[in-house]
């Protein structure tokens, strides 16, 4: 997920954030009192509802990460709580975590950013979803200043209008098979066997034993990472050459 140029915001910028913390209890602090809070476990600060006619599709991605629901407002929010919860680097990760509240030239202003990502060493993402072509005056403002608020933090700051299409159509196929329930030890044992050298998909899981069981063990350890294929070039297929994380790197 990219980031796109952010203008400068102006310096010195007094921030505070609202939260919900673990009692429920909505809390207005100074960013700077609680940087290193658990953002990636908090509640929403915001519902996400369904109305009839909306253009944005709103609903809740369960998180094989996290082991619970994640809210989206969109399809493009769907995808990008995908690929976190597809990214290995990623422990856990929430929505709508905080509203940041900081001083504008017409008055207070506020934001909410769309997902608070932690990594596997420690450090924090704040992920922002919204096209290039869909960000005017007012968005570009509440980006930079943001981006400016994180980098106060010692957290990171992306905006991104969503994955490429291959790359998550092929992790939405994979997604299907996400839940640890889609991991039989036996059959994963016999395809990292297999996949020890590149095998063509649907040969390898052949080898492995009936492609009927195999498949699903199969795709969960593509999500997993345990295997890897190619994603982002072509349509994952039978011919999709699969090789183990070990041959891989």
């Amino acid at each position: 997920m990219g980031s796109a140029a952010l203008a400068a915001p102006k310096a010195g910028l007094p921030f505070d954030v609202v939260f919900v913390d673990e009692a429920g209890r909505r809390r207005r602090e100074p960013l700077s009192a609680c940087w290193d809070r658990p953002f990636e476990a908090a509640a929403p600060v915001r519902p996400f509802p369904s109305v009839k006619d909306a253009v944005n599709w709103p609903g809740y991605w369960w998180s094989a990460t996290n082991g619970r629901h994640v809210g989206y407002e969109s399809w493009v929010e769907r995808d990008v709580a995908m690929m976190l919860d597809f990214d290995p680097a990623v422990t856990a990760f929430s929505s709508q975590p905080f509203w940041l509240y900081w001083a504008g030239e017409k008055g207070q202003r506020r934001h909410a950013p769309d997902f608070f990502a932690r990594l596997a060493d420690g450090g924090g993402v704040v992920v922002d979803v919204r096209p290039d072509e869909q960000v005017d005056e007012g968005a570009a403002e509440a980006f930079a200043v943001t981006a400016h608020a994180c980098a106060e933090a010692g957290w990171e700051f992306r905006r991104t209008g969503g994955p490429p299409a291959v790359l998550a159509a092929n992790v939405r196929w994979l997604a299907g098979y996400r839940h640890p329930r889609c991991l039989r030890a036996d059959v994963a044992e016999e395809l990292l066997r297999v996949f020890g050298q590149p095998w063509p998909l649907l040969a390898g899981a052949r080898e492995a034993g009936d492609p009927i069981a195999v498949l699903p063990v199969l795709y969960h350890l593509l999500w997993r990472h345990d295997l890897h294929a190619g994603l982002a070039g072509t349509v994952l297929g039978p011919g999709s050459l699969v090789r183990s994380a070990e041959v891989t790197g």
